[in-house]
């Protein structure tokens, strides 16, 4: 199936699925929305607020954390899993995903979650699991990961962790839309090509899946939100009483 200008087969998904396309006239309280591309380094320097500090310190305010680098990598998780879970589910559905380019995907940092993004127009590509790599590892993902290094002092590992977690989140979602569905096929397709992306050297040994579920090796900090536990997936069965350095890696 073809990929239609307002990528309709994703609205049933609804959440972190549906990706608002097309012209924007609307004039947005932020102001002018980055383009994600310009949100991981390409923010003229001159230009206030950063939209990924921006995004950073209102994830920290939302959350009443007062250490930057739980809410840095909560950021770095919700936006993964939007722009995985929007990927996954084109492929899977269409057989093609569109050109999620970071100069064409406009992001809004100041939107509640999921995180708002809007594409400025859809071009497609194919819907393989190399494709959907470069698409959202290649083009988002590495670029992300690398600000939030230098900026938060995130671990790598932690990152990775991240990455593999919100593609495994999503891939469940659309699992069971599939299967609530009946759509045996589509179920299948999303297990297939999730199992491949976890398989790239990117993702590869971050975690384990099986099935649908999913244990990753590392920790994304969440437990240290205040009055919050550890996450489904987490490497850790309870909330660890040690440095938070120690769950990062």
């Amino acid at each position: 199936m073809d990929l239609d200008p307002g990528l309709a087969a994703l609205r049933p998904l609804g959440g972190f699925f549906v990706l608002r396309t097309g012209a924007r006239t609307a004039q947005e309280p932020y102001g002018p929305l980055p383009t994600l591309a310009q949100a991981y380094g390409g923010w003229p320097e001159d230009v206030r607020p950063d939209p990924l500090a921006f995004r950073v310190r209102k994830v920290a305010t939302a959350l009443r954390v007062p250490e930057t680098r739980v809410a840095a990598s909560v950021a770095h998780q919700g936006l993964a899993a939007r722009l995985w879970s929007v990927a996954l589910a084109c492929a899977v559905l269409y057989g093609h995903v569109p050109d999620l380019d970071g100069r064409l995907l406009h992001w809004d940092p100041d939107g509640s979650a999921p995180d708002d993004l809007w594409l400025s127009g859809v071009r497609p590509l194919p819907g393989d699991a190399a494709t959907v790599a470069a698409t959202v590892l290649h083009g988002h993902l590495e670029p992300l990961a690398a600000a939030l290094r230098a900026r938060y002092r995130l671990a790598s590992g932690l990152l990775r962790g991240n990455a593999a977690s919100a593609l495994a989140g999503a891939a469940r979602e659309l699992d069971g839309w599939a299967r609530r569905h009946g759509r045996a096929d589509a179920a299948a397709r999303a297990r297939s090509l999730t199992a491949a992306l976890l398989g790239h050297p990117l993702l590869e040994g971050a975690g384990t899946l099986t099935g649908t579920a999913f244990r990753r090796r590392s920790c994304c900090l969440y437990y240290r939100v205040p009055h919050a536990g550890v996450c489904g997936d987490c490497c850790f069965p309870r909330p660890p009483r040690s440095s938070p350095r120690a769950a990062s890696g």
